[in-house]
């Protein structure tokens, strides 16, 4: 046991160092759609996110927004549990088979107006899966997408700032 800690020691961290990301720029992003949901949303906007199919990269980083650093909450964007409270469905994946009917029982289940964000390559392009006998590829040959959002996956930035284009248009 002793070997082991002295081993460690010795070899102390070997990992990279993890650039921060700018807090400055979250703010500043965070300000303005804060103001863009004050003046259309009245104060708050609702999100239903929908995994047709991922490997979960993209959820880990959607989840990374409700954390300590990002708590997108405090800019008024919420996520909600059924679709019938949302303004925007985010779908991540390559929409399988199994999953395209829960798609689009989720999109009718949406109130009008809806917004749809494709989010990550697979949802936009199907990423490496495209097109098959198991996969329906992009979530846009299954339901009209208004955003998508590039990145495999993409970051909690990548994401707000889709957003908030999504919010300006």
């Amino acid at each position: 046991m002793l070997r082991l800690f002295k081993k460690i020691l010795m070899t102390g961290v070997v990992t990279e160092r993890v650039k921060a990301p700018k807090d400055d720029e979250l703010e500043q992003l965070g300000i303005e759609i804060k103001r863009h949901i004050d003046r259309k949303f009245s104060g708050s906007i609702a999100i239903r996110q929908v995994d047709v199919g991922s490997c979960n990269g993209c959820e880990l980083e959607i989840h990374a927004l409700n954390n300590p650093f990002y708590a997108i909450e405090r800019f008024g964007i919420h996520f909600v549990a059924s679709p019938r409270h949302a303004d925007v469905l985010l779908v991540t994946g390559p929409v399988s088979r199994h999953m395209q009917t829960a798609l689009l029982r989720t999109y009718e289940a949406t109130p009008d107006p809806k917004w749809v964000i494709a989010a990550g390559d697979c949802a936009a392009c199907g990423g490496e899966f495209g097109v098959s006998y198991a996969c329906c590829g992009a979530v846009s040959n299954v339901i009209p997408v208004d955003m998508v959002i590039p990145g495999c996956p993409p970051t909690p930035l990548a994401l707000v700032k889709g957003l908030l284009g999504l919010i300006k248009k």
